[in-house]
């Protein structure tokens, strides 16, 4: 299963922290349903969001180990990259 994105933003923390690499292989996960670093109730709970139309939040950690979030509308209108303090 694909997990249509639509407009994907980043806030200036995540790109300043992240960078720009790092982000665009985590949306390649995001978007093929990989959850990275959430625990398994949450992946269930991603799992069925993203077959009935719900918002989905993976999580990630970046090479200098940065959490951070990936969170797609129900919609699928927009995917927003951020740090969890942006939230």
């Amino acid at each position: 299963m694909k997990l249509p994105l639509g407009r994907v933003v980043a806030t200036k923390g995540a790109i300043t922290e992240i960078g720009y690499s790092e982000i665009l292989s985590a949306l390649d996960r995001h978007s093929r349903c990989d959850w990275g670093v959430v625990c398994d109730e949450d992946k269930y709970t991603n799992d069925y969001a993203a077959r009935n139309d719900e918002r989905v939040l993976s999580a990630y950690l970046s090479s200098e180990g940065t959490k951070f979030w990936i969170i797609t509308e129900w919609n699928r209108s927009v995917t927003t990259v951020l740090l969890p303090e942006e939230y």
